[in-house]
């Protein structure tokens, strides 16, 4: 499998990645036009008109033989069931959806150039791989990674030096196909900020923050000095691209119109859950106050050799609602790969809220959904885009960015400021007043991690939550009536030991399941182990996902539907 090389481009927009093209070369040499369906399923009947005869016969002998034990009434409907034409039909719409997908032109991926720009690979990922003193990685294990993600043979991987323990997440996930939907190399995203940009200071300064700020009830943001602090720095900091103006009621929030409406936390992470028989109180198991880790050196660069922490988290023994970033760090830390969009969508049913307005069966009075357009449906869904998003992101992450993680690259700030190397980082970062924070609260200017292994053992580019909670917010959207306001609303007490009720602006299903995606990819960010921009290339990449999914399925449903409808994450309503 080809690694992809580097080149520099503006971001790569979703409809770019998924325009169809006018030709498509089906082979090396090829010239000719795209085969149709017609022209395809012709060739495919004449190169296997001898086999397909042979079934044909044999199955039509199976079938006879069965109706001996059929009414005769029922005779003609079983015949005709079980007749090639339904077989036909399925193929004839298998191989629509494989030429639709082979037609769409695959967005060029382009990673930012500091992998070649910087010899030591200080920009790239290796956590797990053997490191020097300072932290930086040994080449020929970087070699020999780059290598196996070249060639993708398992006994290349096998091959990797280690550092320690830890393993290596899933690198030969890049190279699955996918069936259904987009092929997981068809779609783009942005190229990831350098190394040495002003954007890239800016989401370590923010990062610094959450971190400082981890214990600061949300409900007291708008008096709290740390958050005074966080707001001054940020609003100053070139290259950052959070909300503006950055003020206390936007500050660390996601980047849609209803992120920053309401309380900090989607509604979807404080309802009351129906789940079958039983209605789950969303109160978490959370961490301690100033459960902090990774802040001495030798801690940190054992972690990044893949050595376990030496420390583990302490939990908290009073469940809680979400309150704080270090509620919500831990919600990310130990949730199932779609438990946020599988929660929404059980809440949004349990509540009644309204179907899109363009499910089949609203005006109907004989028959409902279920299967198709009934709760079965909307769960399958949900769960059904999981693999194909965290697959397209972790081909982006493994063979296109290879991004390094926060705590990595705080390590380069750490050694940096002590003098002990010397890197390129952004000059306004370097005088960022959040490093003398850091430093006065925990003696080093290494990241505080909220999780005491840190971040998992893939890069960092795009986030894997972002990726899912980008898919199931698509995919909820498309379903129920994203305009249909929440009734009574709740936020959490400060101490998160009980909800009351939120009184403010209504809140919406599609904006609290936008606000519920950004909460899952900004909760890896208070956590320490990503950055914003993860979070919202992950976002974007996951909605894709989601989207030629639902043009895959839109084909294959019998009753009288006009299409999915929803509103994407940069705020137009398409229909699919």
């Amino acid at each position: 499998m080809r690694v992809w090389q580097h080149a520099s481009s503006d971001v790569i927009s979703q409809e770019d990645a998924m325009k169809p093209v006018t030709k498509v070369d089906t082979s090396e040499n090829s010239n000719t036009r795209p085969e149709t369906a017609e022209s395809l399923n012709h060739s495919y009947e004449r190169s296997s008109g001898l086999a397909r005869r042979s079934f044909l016969g044999g199955a039509a002998a199976a079938v006879a033989a069965t109706f001996v034990s059929l009414p005769a009434s029922a005779q003609t409907d079983a015949i005709e069931a079980a007749g090639p034409e339904r077989r036909h039909q399925a193929f004839q719409k298998r191989l629509n959806a494989a030429i639709h997908e082979r037609n769409i032109r695959t967005a060029p991926h382009r990673s930012n150039g500091d992998e070649d720009r910087y010899a030591s690979k200080i920009a790239n990922f290796s956590k797990a791989l053997p490191h020097n003193a300072l932290g930086e990685v040994d080449l020929g294990a970087y070699g020999a990674l780059l290598d196996a993600l070249s060639s993708g043979k398992s006994a290349d991987f096998e091959a990797i030096p280690l550092g320690g323990t830890a393993k290596l997440v899933n690198p030969q996930a890049a190279n699955t196909f996918m069936l259904e939907g987009a092929d997981s190399h068809a779609l783009g995203t942005r190229i990831v900020p350098v190394y040495a940009g002003n954007e890239q200071g800016s989401e370590m300064a923010e990062d610094y923050w959450m971190a400082l700020a981890r214990d600061v009830a949300f409900a007291d943001f708008e008096t709290d000095p740390t958050i005074a602090a966080a707001v001054a720095d940020l609003s100053a900091f070139p290259g950052y691209t959070g909300p503006k103006p950055v003020t206390p009621a936007t500050i660390f929030r996601g980047d849609t119109p209803a992120d920053l409406n309401g309380p900090y936390i989607s509604q979807f992470l404080w309802q009351n859950l129906p789940y079958g028989a039983m209605v789950l109180h969303q109160q978490i198991n959370t961490n301690i106050a100033g459960d902090d880790h990774m802040t001495t050196y030798s801690e940190w660069l054992n972690i990044q050799n893949g050595v376990p922490p030496s420390s583990a988290n302490q939990l908290d023994s009073t469940p809680r609602y979400i309150r704080n970033l270090r509620d919500l760090a831990a919600w990310v830390h130990t949730d199932h790969p779609y438990e946020a969009g599988l929660n929404a969508a059980l809440i949004l049913l349990g509540m009644k809220a309204p179907f899109d307005a363009n499910n089949p069966y609203g005006g109907l009075t004989k028959q409902s959904g279920f299967a198709s357009f009934g709760t079965p449906h909307i769960l399958d869904l949900v769960g059904g885009t999981c693999a194909a998003a965290l697959c397209g992101g972790w081909f982006q992450k493994w063979l296109v960015h290879r991004r390094v993680r926060p705590e990595a690259y705080a390590g380069n700030v750490h050694n940096h400021v002590t003098g002990a190397a010397q890197y390129p980082l952004p000059a306004r970062l370097l005088s960022s007043p959040v490093l003398s924070a850091v430093f006065g609260k925990f003696g080093s200017y290494l990241l505080p991690l909220a999780h005491a292994e840190g971040g998992p053992s893939h890069p960092s580019f795009p986030a894997g939550h972002a990726c899912l909670a980008g898919a199931a917010a698509a995919a909820l959207k498309a379903f129920f009536d994203e305009s249909f306001v929440i009734p009574n609303p709740v936020q959490a007490s400060p101490d998160g030991l009980s909800l009351v009720p939120y009184d403010g602006p209504p809140l919406t299903v599609g904006g609290e399941l936008n606000k519920l995606a950004a909460n899952i990819a900004r909760g890896r960010d208070a956590a320490g182990v990503h950055w914003r921009s993860d979070g919202i290339g992950g976002l974007l990449l996951g909605e894709a996902v989601a989207i030629a999914v639902l043009r895959d399925r839109r084909a294959n449903y019998s009753e009288d539907f006009t299409g999915f409808s929803l509103t994407r994450f940069d705020g137009k309503t398409i229909t699919i």
